[in-house]
């Protein structure tokens, strides 16, 4: 679904294991795209629905396999640079219009999986640290990332003072 501005409705995933470190995928037959699971709401489809779906289609992982934590309190953009716009498409898509979900890892690593449907999105994965995506996901989306994860800090992270 695209917004009336052009914005496809989309939502991200944040995925941390016990440890606090971040699901960090590689966009497949791309040896440099690294970013978090994300991806487009259907039509009729809920946040969380989506959310879920998302989950299990990109990374293999059943609801049982994780506890959500938060969803962003507001809509996160960003702009697709103009190379990266499918003129042909229609209704014109010029970015992602994104709601991100915290989630924690309680299932079996052994679990992630990219072969859960005919075209995967990632080739790899890997733990990292929780900043460690701002400074290496694609510099269009640096801010998105950077506020959905300040927003979320507070919750695996006890500040001081």
């Amino acid at each position: 679904m695209i917004d009336e501005k052009g914005y496809r409705f989309n939502v991200g995933i944040i995925l941390a294991n016990q440890d606090r470190k971040l699901f960090w995928a590689r966009r497949i037959c791309q040896p440099n795209a690294w970013q978090f699971p994300q991806g487009g709401i259907s039509e009729n489809e809920t946040l969380e629905e989506a959310m879920y779906r998302e989950l299990k289609e990109e990374l293999g992982l059943e609801r049982s396999e994780v506890e959500l934590l938060a969803q962003s309190d507001r809509w996160l953009y960003y702009h697709l640079p103009k190379n990266y716009r499918r003129y042909n498409s229609k209704p014109l898509c010029i970015g992602q219009k994104q709601k991100w979900f915290l989630l924690r890892f309680i299932g079996n690593e052994a679990n992630i999986r990219f072969d859960t449907t005919d075209s995967p999105e990632f080739d790899k994965w890997d733990w990292v640290d929780y900043w460690h995506p701002v400074e290496h996901v694609i510099t269009f989306k640096r801010l998105v990332y950077k506020a959905a994860l300040k927003e979320f800090e507070s919750l695996l992270f006890e500040k001081d003072g």
